[in-house]
C-alpha cells in the first residue's frame, strides 16, 4: 500500500501510551492498535481529527505517501 501510518512514531515523540491516546480519542484500544500498526484500510476523518488534537500534530505527521514500485 502506498499510504504508511506513522502513528507509532508520533506517539513515541509525544511519550503517549496507546491506552492514554485511546482514552483521549474515545475509541477502543483494539481499534487504535490497528491504526498504529497499519492494519486498517480506512480511517474516519473524525478519528484522524481527534488523534491530531490529542497529539497536537498535523495529519501529515501521521500519514505518509510512498509510491508503489514500478
Amino acid at each position: 500500500m502506498a499510504i504508511i501510518l506513522r502513528l507509532d512514531r508520533v506517539m513515541a515523540d509525544r511519550k503517549m501510551s496507546l491506552n492514554a491516546l485511546a482514552e483521549r480519542v474515545g475509541i477502543a484500544n483494539v481499534n487504535l492498535s490497528k491504526i498504529k500498526t497499519g492494519k486498517v484500510s480506512a480511517i474516519r476523518f473524525s478519528t484522524l481529527d481527534a488523534i491530531c488534537k490529542a497529539l497536537d500534530c498535523q495529519p501529515g505527521d501521521i500519514l505518509e505517501y510512498r509510491p508503489d514500485g514500478p
